[in-house]
């Protein structure tokens, strides 16, 4: 599993795979729906209830029209009063320049379960569509209302419903107009072409975690050819995680981007977004802070040289944060690795 997690790619195969890599011209990627998503939106994973109100609110002031949410998130409903007061006809927002993302967690991938978990977000978010709705892992928990049902032995109990059945009642959702897009999160190459080769309504985001340390070059090449966009989560890395190991690389202190910040006198932070948005891929940093949520969207007034591109592309080292883990004997070990639609498996 090391290996899987911490492969170091070399020199040559960095460049080639960055070089696959198209760049943006704008602060929007365009779908294969025809809708404009924005570049940069605003992450909620792990925003308290009591703040998140707070953070979506200080966004929407500073200009931010996209927002990433998801059930499993537990903060949809704080999120929908905030919506309610905020979007609409004559207030912060209309609701057709705003983009939110929510997604079906994996209690709900059997087909009879997926228009109902829309819903359920609908009815917390207070909207009447999603502009994007992701199938959240590819892989399936026991069916139920428990979100992380488990054993007796503290294990979680999976199902193994095949995605592409999922996929089929997600076609559903955008033909009774409850969605305008449908995507796929964390699934692998191998698993988005299966579920390209069953779909009538093909995804249009893939939304996977991306940073230099996981540049995501392969797979990005991957889904620039299926027309599917990406897009970026934890894109500054992901330093409080209860499973975080202590010797692990922290991104924001690299050196490198570091140095290229300071050139261009902006933060570190805002240079890691800058690559991505350079690139085409869209980013969700998450925050609650009011000055950092306005930094995170600075990031359109200036351009990394393609030297720049290549220095912070060759940081890859296949260091992948967000593997759900559990602590076993002291240690904590992938928890969903046994499941066999798990995607860290494969190369990309």
């Amino acid at each position: 599993m090391q290996r899987i997690l911490t492969q170091i790619l070399r020199p040559k195969q960095i460049c080639r795979n960055y070089c696959k890599v198209k760049m943006s011209t704008s602060d929007y990627v365009l779908l294969n729906t025809g809708q404009k998503m924005p570049l940069i939106g605003l992450g909620t994973w792990k925003s308290r209830p009591d703040e998140v109100k707070t953070a979506i609110l200080n966004a929407l002031k500073s200009g931010y029209r996209h927002v990433d949410c998801a059930t499993v998130y537990n903060n949809e409903a704080e999120i929908g009063d905030l919506f309610k007061e905020v979007v609409g006809v004559d207030k912060i927002v209309k609701r057709e320049e705003l983009f939110v993302t929510s997604k079906l967690w994996n209690n709900k991938h059997h087909p009879e379960d997926v228009e109902a978990a829309c819903r359920k977000s609908l009815e917390d978010l207070k909207l009447t569509y999603l502009d994007l709705y992701l199938i959240h892992w590819p892989y399936a928990f026991q069916k139920g209302d428990n979100p992380f049902p488990v054993n007796p032995d503290g294990t979680i109990q999976y199902d193994y419903i095949d995605y592409k059945e999922t996929w089929k009642a997600m076609e559903k959702l955008v033909e009774k107009g409850l969605v305008k897009a449908i995507g796929l999160s964390n699934f692998n190459s191998r698993q988005i072409d299966d579920v390209f080769a069953a779909a009538t309504i093909k995804p249009s985001v893939l939304q996977v975690e991306c940073h230099p340390y996981l540049a995501q070059n392969e797979l990005i090449g991957h889904c620039q050819k299926l027309g599917l966009k990406v897009t970026a989560y934890s894109p500054l890395g992901s330093f409080n995680r209860t499973w975080k190991d202590t010797d692990e690389p922290v991104l924001l202190e690299d050196s490198g981007i570091k140095a290229i910040a300071n050139k261009h006198g902006k933060s570190p932070a805002q240079v890691l977004l800058r690559w991505q948005v350079q690139r085409g891929v869209v980013a969700i940093p998450k925050s609650v802070n009011a000055e950092r949520i306005a930094q995170n969207l600075q990031v359109f007034d200036f351009t990394l040289t393609e030297d720049e591109m290549k220095i912070i592309g060759s940081l890859n080292r296949n260091c992948r944060y967000i593997v759900p883990k559990l602590k076993v004997d002291d240690k904590f070990v992938p928890r969903d690795a046994l499941h066999p639609h798990y995607p860290f498996h494969d190369p990309y």
